[in-house]
């Protein structure tokens, strides 16, 4: 039955994402810059993946340690993306340190797709009835983790 669920909510994550790289392909130059609400096209869809590549780790400790990991990763290889530039305060400021491009974006949907298929994959070390059922890993969000990929999916669709 986990395997079923997990197949079910990865096929919408996968659409939402899909939506989002979409929108992504789809925004003319012109209005790369240009705000949706209070803040830039780019900057939205940046917003939406950071969070989902957060919320697809276990804690928000864990998330930042990946960010750690991804800076002593990028210090060795350039050819990584450099997607936080200061790590998690990327998510804490209310604005990026810096503009990213469509092609960054693009890769980070495809980052974000690999996370996916690890965390709700069929592979070993993904979610099981246990993780799912337990707390989502963000105090902030005080549901289980079932629950939470529930709401990250909402995220990325709203912003989409």
């Amino acid at each position: 039955m986990v395997e079923h669920l997990k197949h079910a909510l990865r096929g919408q994550f996968e659409a939402a994402l899909a939506m989002l790289e979409d929108c992504l392909i789809k925004c003319p130059a012109e209005h790369w810059d240009s705000p949706i609400a209070r803040y830039p096209f780019w900057h939205v869809a940046y917003h939406a993946l950071c969070f989902v590549d957060c919320y697809l780790s276990p804690s928000n400790e864990d998330f930042g340690r990946l960010l750690e990991e991804r800076k002593s990763a990028r210090a060795t290889d350039r050819s990584l993306p450099d997607l936080h530039p200061l790590g998690a305060e990327e998510l804490e400021a209310e604005h990026p340190s810096r503009r990213f491009s469509r092609d960054e974006l693009r890769a980070y949907v495809g980052l974000c797709r690999a996370k996916l298929e690890a965390v709700l994959g069929d592979g070993p070390g993904g979610e099981t009835w246990q993780t799912l059922l337990g707390p989502s890993g963000f105090e902030w969000l005080r549901f289980p983790r079932l629950e939470l990929h529930i709401y990250n999916i909402r995220h990325v669709q709203h912003h989409a």
